[in-house]
């Protein structure tokens, strides 16, 4: 595998003809990093509660609307040539940007060291299942070290090599040969109308389940421009990202709570992973758990190009440094539930990107040219009552879900507010 230049500056727009990903390229990215041990487990958050019908509704509505909004978003990436972070700054100013380049990489260490725990509790699960006499194919320390190994030199490696070289080639066929496995022995092995008549148990709102859904795809806002930067087209980024993230999620969440409804009804992480290592021998979920790995890839290297933004160094030994991070970090903690995390980032970064949308594609028409300005206060301004809208309707009116309204409410102040306090757009293209 040889590895091409993998990155620019986060500050400098991708050269026209370096933009070499089309619409298959896209597909298979968003595709891949649809799929995933963590999504099948957001599936099992979602079962006990809603029930068979009601996830599957929660999931489609959820998934359905956040990767509308996610395509959008990578959208800027192809328009302007800049990453996410970078990309910020034409809508909150310079020092604007600095705050959610901050959260964002708090948040992507925090999900790289999800996922790297995620992996290591696979393959040592499965490791035990496969050698039961104790040997260290069951070691957690030594599936940490591997995993955190693999994410890092993937990131190192840089989204072209990646999606080029891997994904394409041969990653997409063997995710798809596992997702219709798992699928051919659920349909072999359960009532399919007894499965679709279990009801859940109240324990959760639909509301809750759907802003549980689209936490999902919106959870990958803060990033998608690192990689639809290096887009041919918007149309190919926006066709590509919508249609490989729906499927690939909606596939694979659903998935999660028919297993854990017919399985693993207990709705444990153990119980679901042994259902899963039940069915070909543990070959799907064997595939499945090496996808795992691009994922974290692309929190690690995401990551560090938010760390671009804050530190003027080569985004490739930054990737270095956040990969060690977080296989430190998860050599250490212990894998905790994390519907509250998922639930956190949307209250952040959902309302900063309705605040986006609005401002790149109705105030500025598409456009990366602003005057220079160190903050932008009415974006700022925007976004902070959005944030706020999304907590005083999750803590006091969960009947009616936070995340859309505060992404919908942040977006008419940046209109209103933008409208009211015009900037200037005399800079050449950025």
């Amino acid at each position: 595998m040889s590895i091409q230049p993998s990155t620019y500056s986060p500050d400098i727009a991708v050269p026209t003809d370096k933009r070499v990903f089309g619409g298959r390229d896209l597909f298979s990215l968003w595709f891949s990093l649809g799929i995933g041990l963590m999504v099948l487990q957001t599936g099992a958050l979602l079962a006990p509660g809603l029930g068979m019908s009601g996830s599957l509704l929660a999931i489609f509505f959820g998934t359905a609307v956040g990767v509308l909004l996610l395509a959008a978003v990578g959208v800027i990436g192809s328009d302007t040539g800049l990453s996410s972070m970078a990309a910020l700054k034409l809508s909150l100013g310079n020092r604007g940007a600095s705050l959610p380049a901050l959260l964002n990489l708090l948040q992507l260490v925090g999900w790289g060291s999800f996922e790297i725990i995620v992996m290591r509790d696979a393959a040592s699960l499965l490791g035990a299942r496969a050698f039961s006499d104790g040997s260290l194919w069951s070691n957690p320390v030594l599936w940490t070290l591997f995993f955190g190994a693999l994410a890092t030199l993937l990131a190192v490696s840089g989204p072209l090599t990646f999606v080029r070289q891997i994904l394409r080639k041969w990653g997409i066929w063997l995710l798809l040969a596992a997702c219709l496995w798992l699928t051919w022995n659920l349909l072999a092995k359960v009532d399919l109308p007894a499965l679709w008549a279990q009801a859940g148990d109240g324990s959760m709102q639909f509301a809750v389940g759907f802003d549980i859904a689209i936490a999902m795809p919106l959870s990958w806002l803060p990033l998608i421009a690192d990689y639809s930067r290096f887009g041919k087209r918007a149309r190919s980024v926006f066709g590509g990202t919508a249609l490989g993230f729906f499927i690939g999620n909606l596939w694979l969440m659903s998935l999660g709570v028919a297993y854990t409804l017919a399985f693993a009804p207990s709705g444990e992480v153990n119980a679901l992973l042994l259902a899963l290592a039940g069915a070909g021998l543990g070959i799907p979920l064997l595939l499945i758990l090496l996808d795992e790995s691009e994922n974290a890839f692309a929190d690690i290297h995401s990551a560090a190009v938010s760390s671009g933004i804050l530190l003027r160094l080569k985004v490739e030994h930054l990737a270095l440094a956040i990969g060690v991070l977080c296989t430190v970090i998860a050599c250490l903690a212990p894998l905790a539930q994390y519907q509250n995390f998922l639930l956190l980032i949307g209250s952040v970064f959902a309302p900063l990107f309705g605040v986006v949308l609005v401002d790149h594609f109705i105030l500025r028409k598409r456009r990366a040219q602003v005057s220079a300005a160190n903050l932008r206060w009415p974006a700022l301004l925007a976004w902070l009552g959005g944030v706020s809208t999304y907590h005083l309707l999750a803590n006091f009116y969960p009947d009616i879900g936070a995340t859309l309204p505060s992404l919908i409410l942040a977006g008419l102040l940046q209109w209103l507010l933008g409208r009211a306090f015009s900037y200037g757009r005399e800079t050449a293209r950025v």
